[in-house]
């Protein structure tokens, strides 16, 4: 952009990236909490997206930031191996990133079947709220999802004023009140009002009750000095890489981050009629700015949806936007700190129960229903795996039950025999994909073929067939050739590839 244009656009880019610094704010430190670190480390984290990635970003009117779908990810790798190992495991998973875009991968990572990445964030989803409830009553979150579920009635008998005589019971009733205030916000907002977040109303509203009944309850603790939150990387920690569980972390964590980014920028790309998204560029730039997170021991971004949807409704049009998001979240950081130690804890678990709540899209299961049961049954699995193990495995069952259903799909083959006109003469009828999975349904076929038949074989109605199928149909030819059987493999229409090799004749006879 030239001098004039930017001069044109920036009103409508410094609105734009106010209304997204306003829903970004609430969400860096709650996804933090979230993910078991300081809330500084999501600032940080959103700092850089808004700052570095916004000006190299693919995708201008995406906004990148800590994601709710990585938060169970990073929780489970601090709980395994420790805080300073996440800056190892992100400065890797980002030079992944980093390469994947300048070899031009990023269509690749969006080949990724839907029922998966749903039924991923639904268990993620779930795990948030499941962990961030014991946080709304001022309580520590458990470290499975299923211990967060068996360990809540023990969390809200603590926090009830009855016999242990707890204060819990304020700080969710201000995790309560911040949800109510962002699902009646969603629901009656007045249009004029619009771009104004419910997120940010319901902490404000929250934090000034708090502060008015001078609730005893946890606050947001955020140093007074940004650099005091940043840690840096410790050069020997990178020699811990050579444990492959912490290189099984740093691919799944740039798998991940990277599908979700990709699939949120196609999702912008369409509510608007700009600028389309460059996904390889999109991939680097994501990549550089997971590196250096991962040098400040910060969190992992991602192209984050919420965002990016809230900056593309307050009219953005450039990057320009997002960049100055970044900026706004680095002025407050620094200038107004003391106001941010007044936020309730609870009051930021409320707005992740409500984006976990969120994240279980029931109206994209019923959608997935339309094409079959597979993929429900998917997304379903998916989900359930993520909750019940972790979101590797869980994640990886999804894949597998897709390359399940595609082996199914694959192996789908039709025989049926008609009789010809012609006397002694009959047709072997062929339809999908000859594949070995069918040689027993096929040598069963063939048995029950008369001898002196015959049989006319043609291939144009097959998708694939390999040479285990070719080899039954030629050897039963040259078994029944003595008792008066003829076998003809009709090669008209026929142009297949039989193990890697084009193949244009085929069969015994013409």
């Amino acid at each position: 952009m030239n001098k004039t244009q930017i001069k044109a656009a920036l009103p409508r880019e410094l609105l734009a990236s106010v209304v997204v610094f306003l829903v970004a704010l609430p969400l860096c430190m709650g996804i933090a909490i979230a993910s078991g670190m300081p809330p500084a480390k999501g600032l940080i984290t959103g700092i850089i997206g808004g700052i570095v990635v916004g000006w190299l970003a693919g995708s201008p009117l995406q906004v990148s930031g800590p994601a709710a779908g990585l938060a169970v990810l990073v929780f489970e790798l601090v709980r395994q191996h420790g805080v300073a190992m996440l800056g190892p495991i992100l400065l890797l998973a980002g030079l992944l990133q980093l390469l994947a875009g300048r070899l031009r991968l990023g269509c690749w990572f969006r080949v990724t079947a839907p029922a998966v990445v749903y039924g991923m964030l639904a268990g993620i989803g779930v795990l948030i709220v499941l962990s961030q409830v014991h946080v709304m009553f001022d309580s520590a979150p458990q470290p499975s999802g299923l211990a967060n579920l068996l360990g809540f009635p023990a969390t809200v008998s603590q926090a009830l004023p009855l016999e242990a005589r707890g204060n819990g019971w304020k700080a969710a009733a201000l995790g309560l009140g911040t949800i109510a205030v962002m699902w009646g916000w969603e629901r009656f907002r007045p249009q004029s009002l619009r771009f104004v977040p419910g997120a940010l109303l319901g902490v404000a509203s929250m934090t000034a009750i708090s502060l008015w009944l001078a609730l005893p309850v946890n606050r947001v603790q955020v140093p007074a000095d940004l650099s005091e939150a940043v840690d840096w990387l410790n050069p020997v920690d990178l020699l811990n890489l050579a444990n492959p569980d912490l290189l099984v972390a740093a691919f799944a964590l740039a798998f991940i981050a990277s599908a979700e980014t990709l699939l949120s920028a196609a999702a912008v790309d369409r509510m608007h009629n700009g600028q389309r998204s460059d996904f390889d560029r999109e991939l680097s730039a994501q990549g550089l700015g997971n590196m250096l997170c991962g040098v400040l021991g910060a969190l992992p971004m991602t192209g984050v949806i919420v965002r990016s949807s809230a900056n593309v409704q307050a009219g953005a049009r450039t990057r320009l936007s997002a960049v100055l998001h970044g900026c706004w979240l680095l002025a407050f950081v620094v200038a107004l700190s003391a106001v941010l130690q007044q936020i309730p804890v609870a009051s930021l678990a409320g707005v992740l129960v409500y984006t976990g709540i969120k994240l279980v899209d029931f109206k994209a299961f019923r959608g997935l229903g339309r094409y079959g049961r597979m993929p429900m049954f998917t997304y379903a699995a998916t989900a359930l795996a993520i909750i019940f193990t972790d979101l590797l495995t869980g994640v990886l069952l999804g894949f597998a039950l897709t390359l399940l259903k595609l082996a199914l799909k694959a192996a789908r083959l039709k025989i049926s025999v008609a009789s010809l006109e012609a006397p002694g003469h009959m047709e072997l009828r062929l339809s999908g994909a000859a594949t070995f999975l069918k040689v027993p349904a096929l040598a069963q076929v063939l048995e029950g073929i008369a001898p002196g038949t015959t049989l006319h074989v043609p291939l144009a109605n097959l998708s694939y067939i390999d040479h285990s199928c070719l080899e039954l149909l030629e050897d039963w030819g040259r078994a029944n050739a003595g008792n008066g059987s003829r076998l003809v493999i009709e090669q008209r229409r026929l142009k297949r590839r039989v193990e890697g090799r084009a193949r244009t004749t085929v069969g015994l006879g013409a």
